[in-house]
């Protein structure tokens, strides 16, 4: 196994989403099958499939069971923050940095997804 290549999302309006995610984090559009299927790709190459739907799946808090969040890796927390915030996010969990340097910032995509942006120091890299 070499490992994770992409994490899908559905979503009524993957254009939409998937240009969020663009102007966000400067990832890029790397696949576009013209029915509303798109492949973005971060710089560390991994990647998010935006995939239409028409079905709702409601919006579930933290500790709800499956999957529940999307981290980022971020080397500018405080400034990334600043970015999200200046385009209206909804927070989850304000930012914060723990006692070992690891700076965290939960908050909630367009679609209502949550995501968590994550600056590791080098010492603390895993």
């Amino acid at each position: 196994m070499v490992g994770i290549e992409h994490i899908g999302i559905c979503s009524f309006d993957t254009e939409k989403l998937k240009n969020w995610y663009m102007e966000m984090f400067g990832w890029k559009q790397v696949y576009d099958n013209g029915k509303g299927t798109y492949f973005l790709k971060a710089d560390d190459g991994g990647m998010i499939e935006f995939v239409s739907t028409q079905e709702d799946g409601g919006k579930l808090g933290k500790p709800a069971s499956g999957i529940r969040h999307i981290a980022i890796s971020v080397d500018d927390l405080d400034g990334m923050t600043d970015k999200l915030m200046g385009a209206g996010v909804e927070v989850v969990v304000e930012k914060s940095v723990s006692a070992k340097g690891i700076g965290t910032f939960w908050f909630r995509d367009p679609d209502g997804n949550i995501l968590h942006l994550i600056d590791r120091p080098e010492d603390q890299k895993l």
